[in-house]
């Protein structure tokens, strides 16, 4: 009898929906928008799941009773009390199996790591850091960005930069070709009016143009380099708290980093590496070149008790990517 596994990795801005069978081959891929229930709310949650299991269980042509063991990690999911609104969304789904949630960051580790333990790093849109040690206690940080002092993610970065531009106008801090590429992103026809623009809301700037201030740091800027580095640094930041939680101080860890902001490359792991050094100087550094997914599908594994080999890894590495493409 072949035996099926659903992982879900529901994002901020995008959740993708796989099912897999016992050999770690992929079957089904569904995607869906945003379901971070912070901002779309529980049934926006609910609304997003339904649609892109539906998409994932019609391509693997599985019928959801056959699903021997789930997963789903959560953008959102940081405090217990969220956990039973969470599963409520879940059961939405009809599933019969066992079945685990978690936040977002936590299946970004399993998929990174041959055991499933060590430190997540998360920076796309928004940022987070989230550990389990050997025995799955947890360590985290708040999740939430900005008004609790964590830092940093795309939308972060976009919001410093422009701050560092209206620095160089009031010459509170020096100058910097952040100016011109944010007059060109937007269509301001000067800095004044780019300032007035956003103060004013008739601009935007959001997460959209991080990859515009790693070029502009990338070409030499001083100020977009050191707000590259200051980024980095504020992540190694949120994993050091992370591992003194765990007390992983003097192990040799994993530490996964995840999300579109790591592809500017080492503009920003460098300041990570160098600040989680001061603290751990013998964590490794894995950047996950898989689909999170993946480590929603062998958490669902793991609820079904289904032993999970290195080859069941790998096969879900390799097949999740290429449905993807």
């Amino acid at each position: 009898m072949t035996h099926y596994f659903l992982g879900a990795d529901v994002g901020s801005t995008k959740t993708h929906v796989v099912i897999a069978d016992g050999s770690g081959r992929v079957l089904g891929l569904g995607d869906g928008g945003p379901g971070n229930p912070d901002n779309v709310g529980y049934e926006g949650l609910r609304h997003t799941l339904e649609l892109a299991t539906r998409a994932a269980v019609q391509q693997a042509g599985v019928a959801l009773d056959q699903i021997a063991g789930a997963g789903f990690g959560v953008s959102g999911l940081d405090y217990s009390s969220q956990r039973a609104p969470t599963l409520q969304a879940i059961d939405v789904l009809g599933l019969r199996a066992p079945l685990e949630a978690v936040n977002d960051a936590l299946i970004g580790l399993v998929a990174g790591t041959c055991d499933g333990w060590g430190i997540a790093v998360v920076s796309g849109t928004g940022c987070n850091c989230w550990g389990w040690d050997r025995q799955r206690r947890q360590g985290q940080v708040t999740g939430g960005g900005w008004q609790m002092g964590e830092y940093a993610g795309s939308i972060e970065l976009a919001y410093r930069a422009v701050q560092l531009v209206a620095y160089a106008w009031t010459r509170r801090g020096p100058a910097t070709q952040l100016t011109p590429a944010l007059i060109h992103y937007t269509g301001a026809t000067d800095v004044v009016d780019l300032l007035h623009g956003l103060t004013s809301g008739r601009l935007h700037i959001d997460a959209a143009v991080a990859p515009l201030i790693f070029e502009v740091a990338a070409q030499g800027d001083a100020v977009a380099l050191e707000l590259i580095h200051w980024a980095g640094r504020e992540l190694g930041e949120l994993a050091k708290a992370v591992i003194r939680q765990l007390n992983f101080e003097a192990l040799e860890f994993d530490v996964v980093l995840l999300g579109s902001m790591f592809n500017g490359g080492t503009l920003l792991s460098d300041p990570l590496r160098d600040s989680i050094g001061e603290l751990a100087p013998r964590a490794r550094f894995v950047r996950l070149r898989t689909l999170p997914v993946v480590g929603a599908v062998l958490l669902g594994m793991e609820q079904a008790q289904w032993p999970i080999t290195p080859e069941i890894r790998s096969e879900l590495q390799r097949t999740a990517v290429k449905r993807e493409a």
